[in-house]
């Protein structure tokens, strides 16, 4: 498909969960792999990112998402060579009427952390067992993984992925997502 950062493969993986989801995400869920080039082998430059529809669609300025993202896809394009691998994990798992719910609560006062709280959640439910899988299924050996996430890291390697480096994945900070930003450095340990 032609993009604005040069041509890309999407592939599809429909995951049809067995009992009803407990994270505000019923039904089929259709995941993604955007790819660059021919991600098999060794060292594959990748993101596993999860889906913001308040920031990718509507362009909400709260978060880093949309930014991120688009950062991801045009690095992969600049190497010739990688993948995104998109989750459909909306607000850190918690889908998209909790996350507007959490929201809310941010615009009373409550950090993105003490929102998910708030609304009986854990900070972060997200899972990364699909993206390895994902991973495994294109021919992928091992990652140069872009996140600040080193929970994400851990997790993916918990999960089957090997993660050769770290590629450090910050995006412009402004007056709207400072807040969020800094909360992903403090409570969440993100880092540079």
């Amino acid at each position: 498909m032609p993009t604005a950062h040069g041509p890309l493969r999407v592939i599809v993986y429909r995951v049809v969960p067995e009992r009803p989801a407990t994270t505000g995400m019923p039904g089929p869920a259709e995941h993604m792999a955007i790819v660059a080039g021919e991600p098999s082998g060794e060292d594959v430059l990748a993101r596993v990112h999860s889906e913001c529809w308040t920031g990718e669609v509507l362009g909400s300025l709260k978060c880093d998402c949309q930014a991120q993202l688009d950062q991801a896809i045009a690095a992969i394009t600049r190497a010739g060579r990688g993948v995104v691998v998109y989750l459909r994990q909306e607000g850190r798992g918690i889908g998209l009427g909790n996350k507007i719910r959490a929201y809310a609560l941010q615009n009373g006062g409550a950090d993105t952390v003490e929102a998910n709280v708030q609304l009986g959640f854990a900070a972060d439910l997200r899972s990364y067992e699909l993206a390895a899988a994902i991973l495994a299924d294109l021919g992928v050996r091992s990652v140069a993984l872009m996140t600040n996430n080193p929970e994400k890291l851990a997790d993916l390697e918990s999960a089957g992925v090997r993660v050769a480096r770290r590629v450090p994945h910050w995006v412009a900070e402004s007056e709207h997502n400072r807040g969020y930003l800094e909360v992903k450095r403090a409570k969440l340990g993100h880092r540079e």
